[in-house]
């Protein structure tokens, strides 16, 4: 598995770690959407990370005193 993780980040640009993410987040978007294909699961990917950003530009600023 260690190998396959490897060979896939140097191919995709990824480090190691952030392939390993990357499949475990597509198979975790694939358990609960058997249906959707691999792009449709990235694509859920991309939507998600779009609405986590958007909160956090949405956090309410204190005042300034």
């Amino acid at each position: 598995m260690h190998d396959n993780v490897r060979v896939a980040s140097s191919a995709l640009n990824r480090s190691i770690n952030g392939q390993a993410e990357h499949w475990l987040r597509i198979g975790m978007k694939s358990e609960l959407n058997p249906e959707l294909k691999y792009g449709e699961l990235c694509r859920l990917l991309l939507q998600d990370e779009i609405r986590a950003e958007a909160q956090v530009t949405d956090l309410p600023r204190k005042a300034r005193a």
